[in-house]
Formats: C-alpha cells, structure tokens, sequence
C-alpha cells in the first residue's frame, strides 16, 4: 500500500533528533548540515518548523529539472539521479516547503527520500510529529491539513522577518 509523510508542526519540540537520525542513516555521521530534513526554529514566535520533501504530486522539483535528474519512483519518493544531476540548484530554488537543500560536501541537492521507505525520522520522533502513513482519504486530507499550517507558518515567519 503506498505510504505518505506527515509532518506536525505543532507537535514539534525542535528537538532536532530528526536531522541527527537522517544524516547518520545517510552518510555515517551525526551532522545536522547534511540532513535532509531541516528543523527551522523561530524562537520569537515558539515555531519549530520541520521542512522535508512533501513528495508533491505535482512536483516543481521535478518539473524544473533541466536534466532530468530528479524523478518520481513509480508509486514511490521523488529522488534525484546524482549521474544526471548537474548541481544548478533549480530544484532547491523552486521548492515551496523548502524540502531540497545543499549538501555542503558535494554542493548537489539532497532531499528525503523516505530512507527507502522506513523513514529514520518517523522511528526517532518521540512527540509524533512525523508520521509515514498508509494513503487513506483520511490521512491524504490529514496531510492537506499539515501542508496548508506549514505554509501559514512559513507566511507569518517571512511577513514577520525584517527586511
């Protein structure tokens, strides 16, 4: 059955345990700037704000590919072919959840690929606030829910940060 991530902001401590299990599962390391799931804290306002990869349906990451690179698995994550990646960034640019980033080592995008679907985060989040769930009506409208408060969230920081 395929499977969709669900992320609560509101549930979020900012623990950041999230980005230490992503980077360690990725590349043996506990390094948060590798991590392909970033929590963004605004301790203003009391936000911790997880930002991965939403998985889009339709996907300006991949739309925007001028190579290719970066593609939808059949029923599966969006991934990106690091043979045909050319590291112009216009999939880190065009992403509205802020879901690909840099990795500082190898300057091409990473972005979750639901750690071939056990994600690492899920298992580690002790307050729930990531969730990989089956595709059920409930759990699709559930993630409607989460996107819409994460791009208010992500509205009001951006309104609120100074110029």
């Amino acid at each position: 059955m395929p499977m969709i991530l669900i992320v609560d902001p509101e549930r979020c401590t900012g623990c950041r345990t999230c980005e230490s299990v992503c980077s360690f599962f990725h590349y043996k390391e506990f390094n948060p700037r590798r991590s392909r799931i970033v929590v963004l804290r605004d301790a203003e306002r009391g936000l911790n704000l997880p930002m991965v990869c939403q998985q889009c349906e339709e996907a300006p990451c991949i739309t925007s590919c001028p190579t290719g690179a970066t593609y939808r698995e059949e029923d599966g994550p969006i991934l990106i072919d690091y043979e045909k990646c050319i590291g112009c960034k216009t999939c880190v640019t065009v992403c509205p959840f802020g879901g690909n980033s840099l990795d500082f080592v190898t300057h091409k995008p990473i972005k979750c690929d639901l750690c071939g679907g056990d994600p690492e985060c899920v298992k580690y989040c002790i307050e729930r606030a990531i969730e990989f769930v089956p595709v059920t009506v409930f759990n699709v409208m559930k993630k409607k829910r989460s996107i819409e408060k994460i791009s208010s969230l992500i509205e009001l920081v951006i309104s609120k940060t100074p110029k």
